[in-house]
């Protein structure tokens, strides 16, 4: 089948025409047709930001066609454009089985870029399977940087708790001695507390890490 080139005009007709109010699954079956369509949404790409309707339209109609897992990581690349959280970590599950080191490779540039969304790309891309990989597990700390960001800090926080829920004694270990300031570490010892994938033991050893955690506020 020929890639049909989708415009922005037939896009927002097609998402006016949805009933209201407009569900996430409504426009998730829009896309699907698109993708069985193999519709070419490039046109989209210059209107994501302004029109933000069209954002899950672009990024899932496009990544649901990009069959490997390279390949998605290095188009999400050239189209870093996040306007918020939700847009940002609505990407995670496309980049779960991507290799790691390629994965680590990007995060290192997108956790230093000047715009906050960005940096927490570098973060939440790892809150799947990937972050299951005992082996990364210090490169993938070694991310995390003070940020004044609050946005930014939760991601860091989500990481960090994620990492807990498999690794446990070595987060803890990690902690106290990381540098992060207590706004992203107190975050991330309530996240892990609130998780119920965490044993009860493991949480109230966090737990008393916050003292000494506050010190560095």
């Amino acid at each position: 089948m020929d890639r049909r080139l989708l415009t922005v005009d037939d896009a927002l007709a097609d998402l006016d025409a949805l009933p209201e109010p407009v569900r996430t699954a409504d426009v998730d079956r829009l896309i699907r047709r698109y993708v069985r369509e193999q519709r070419d949404l490039s046109c989209l790409r210059e209107h994501v930001l302004a029109e933000t309707r069209l954002h899950r339209v672009y990024f899932h109609g496009t990544l649901k066609q990009i069959p490997g897992a390279r390949e998605r990581l290095e188009w999400i690349d050239r189209n870093l454009l996040f306007s918020d959280w939700w847009h940002t970590d609505e990407n995670i599950d496309f980049v779960k089985d991507a290799d790691i080191g390629a994965a680590l490779r990007y995060a290192r540039r997108y956790v230093a870029d000047g715009d906050p969304f960005i940096r927490r790309w570098g973060y939440v891309m790892f809150i799947s399977k990937l972050c299951r990989n005992e082996s990364a597990l210090t490169d993938i700390l070694a991310l995390t940087h003070d940020d004044d960001h609050y946005y930014v800090q939760m991601a860091e926080a989500w990481l960090i708790a994620e990492l807990a829920v498999f690794f446990p004694e070595r987060v803890r270990a990690w902690l106290p001695r990381s540098g992060l300031k207590y706004g992203i570490t107190g975050k991330a010892v309530r996240k892990i507390c609130d998780s119920y994938r965490v044993a009860a033991a493991d949480k109230a050893r966090f737990k008393m890490l916050r003292p000494t955690l506050k010190q560095n506020r």
